[in-house]
């Protein structure tokens, strides 16, 4: 992992129950978890995390299958690649480094483990932000033709081993830059650091990461729409603050107000959109970090 884009914090990795998961730690105060999404590792936070730093103990980590963090090989009910068993390597990692009550902000699938982890052990999480997703039960619930043309990806990687991984290992760095690209608001890499797009291209470039992320993807379509529904089902809530940032011109913005979807499975929701794409923290770190700041210090 390249220092240049966190200078100043620290490099850890931490075994967890299934896998070994790379993390940056940094800064001094109340503890915040950042975790994130598709095709990406923790390298997406890299323009909001050192003024996070400034007011909080910073830790941006690598989801399981992503970035430098280990990809452990999958179960038949997909339960290792779930957000379930992500959000409990994330437990780990906060544990070790010394914090059991802690903020989570998660960006795309990163999102995804963060209100898992806050139904699943509302003990852990203070506050959750959420960045540019509603709830997998309402993806897949409310999914209409022209909803399944904007989240195609969500078909595509859940198809079974080793369609999607044949194909996108054929061109994989043309793949995740075509991605990247079309999910912001301007259609294009401008919004990118160089060096964040290096660590990105890395490790997709591998074959076992590009199973991994497939993994991720079989595991929402089964794995983790069944908790939800276990969970929507229920009537379980997520009782901690809840912030909802997403993008004017982002995947939630066209499928409805996301607040209205949050209201339905928080207690204690409050968000606004963003003037960017999909990538909130790197097309308008500025916005976002005000935000995540304003909401991170309410009394």
């Amino acid at each position: 992992m390249s220092d240049d884009l966190f200078p100043g914090f620290d490099t850890r990795r931490i075994q967890t129950f299934g896998a070994e998961i790379a993390l940056r730690v940094g800064g001094e105060g109340p503890p915040i978890l950042l975790l994130h999404g598709y095709p990406q590792s923790h390298a997406m936070w890299h323009k909001v995390a050192p003024a996070l730093a400034e007011h909080f103990t910073v830790v941006a980590a690598d989801l399981r299958g992503y970035g430098d963090s280990s990809c452990p090989p999958n179960d038949p009910d997909n339960f290792t690649f779930s957000k379930r068993a992500m959000a409990q390597d994330m437990i780990r990692v906060m544990e070790d480094v010394g914090h059991t009550l802690f903020a989570v902000a998660g960006h795309d699938r990163g999102g995804r483990v963060a209100y898992r982890m806050a139904l699943d052990a509302p003990e852990r999480v203070e506050r959750l932000a959420v960045l540019d997703i509603v709830p997998t039960h309402a993806m897949w619930h409310d999914l209409t033709m022209q909803k399944a043309m904007t989240i195609y990806h969500w078909l595509f990687l859940a198809q079974p081993e080793p369609l999607p991984e044949m194909l996108i290992g054929r061109a994989p760095v043309d793949y995740q830059s075509y991605t990247l690209a079309s999910w912001t608001k301007t259609r294009d890499l401008a919004a990118f650091d160089p060096r964040a797009l290096d660590a990105y291209r890395r490790f997709f470039s591998e074959p076992e990461h590009i199973t991994a992320a497939c993994n991720d993807y079989r595991a929402g379509q089964t794995y983790d729409l069944g908790a939800d529904q276990a969970d929507f089902d229920a009537g379980r809530r997520i009782t901690c603050p809840l912030l909802a940032l997403w993008g004017n011109a982002g995947v939630p913005d066209k499928m409805g107000s996301p607040l209205d979807t949050w209201q339905k499975w928080a207690t204690d929701v409050r968000g606004q959109a963003i003037d960017s794409g999909h990538f909130l923290a790197e097309e308008n770190p500025a916005a976002t970090l005000d935000a995540l700041l304003a909401f991170l210090r309410e009394s």
